[in-house]
């Protein structure tokens, strides 16, 4: 960034004056005036995420003295996804004990062929998209509300979610899938285990979240990548001085961040998390909040 006027300074700096397509360039140009997309590129980059990522361990370790747990791993990257299969909890967290992680792919073998399709980004100077999914386990019914829009716990996880660069859509559930299928196929059935007193459910497909509020299940949020817009072969795109057709300018980056991204919303759904947590129990302290949360759990046993 050209932020001193020395010689010096500005001998480093280069303009960015051909926006490329899908990126922040130039619809943050035009709204700030610009005729120079560096100061929105840098500005509009992934890497505050980072700042996000630590905050979010906060807030997993505030969640975790309650029994709840967050992880995610890949199940697409291109043209290769993950077999649709039940994947467990157990099967996630697995995957921090690899000496080492590719994709985060919990299958081995799709993971091999996620690899393959990055690398044939790579040799053609290209980019890959794909989907995360991040998985919520120990979560009790109640968090988030049906009474108000923006106190819907689906639509604050949604918004956090999309809010992570590249991320163009989020699926709760099996959201997509039974947008094409009979209520009768999809709803989630429930029963009443008597031993635990509590509630229980023939599948998860709502995703864990019901009329805005979790329900009690495992929460599931997908968030679906487009390619990252930064291309080794660049598209073609309008010079900001000439406004000459030329091929948009091309910044270091890298070919596929499905994993990455991954990471950030585990942050996201777990700054959601802890927001609708302490709006549910209150207290000043860890002891308050686990006195209230104690009390709650009293009463969904007898209920």
């Amino acid at each position: 960034m050209a932020v001193e006027a020395s010689a010096e300074a500005r001998e480093h700096y280069r303009a960015l004056l051909q926006p490329r397509p899908g990126h922040a360039d130039l619809a943050g140009c035009l709204k700030y005036n610009l005729r120079d997309a560096r100061y929105v590129l840098e500005r509009a980059s992934a890497r505050e995420t980072a700042a996000r990522v630590a905050v979010g361990a906060l807030a997993k370790l505030f969640l975790r003295e309650f029994g709840i747990e967050i992880a995610s791993h890949v199940i697409r990257v291109g043209h290769v996804a993950l077999e649709a299969r039940p994947v467990s909890f157990d099967e996630i967290l697995a995957l921090r004990d690899r000496e080492e992680i590719i994709l985060n792919c919990v299958d081995f073998e799709t993971e091999a062929c996620m690899k393959q399709e990055v690398d044939r980004a790579t040799e053609s100077r290209d980019s890959v998209g794909g989907v995360f999914e991040v998985v919520v386990r120990g979560v009790p019914p109640g968090l988030g509300s049906t009474a108000q829009w923006d106190e819907r716990l689906d639509g604050q996880l949604a918004q956090a979610v999309t809010s992570i660069q590249a991320v163009k859509a989020v699926e709760i559930g099996s959201g997509v899938e039974i947008a094409g299928r009979f209520g009768s196929e999809v709803h989630d059935e429930i029963g009443y285990d008597r031993e635990h007193a509590c509630f229980t459910r023939k599948s998860n497909r709502a995703g864990g979240i019901e009329g805005g509020m979790s329900n009690g299940e495992s929460i599931v949020v997908r968030g679906y990548l487009k390619p990252i817009s930064s291309l080794r072969r660049p598209l073609e795109s309008i010079n900001f001085e000439s406004r000459e057709s030329v091929k948009a300018s091309y910044e270091r980056s890298d070919v596929c961040v499905v994993p990455a991204a991954g990471v950030a919303g585990e942050a996201m759904v777990a700054l959601i998390l802890a927001r609708a947590f302490l709006e549910k129990f209150g207290g000043d302290s860890n002891q308050e909040t686990r006195r209230n949360f104690q009390g709650y759990q009293e009463q969904l046993r007898r209920f």
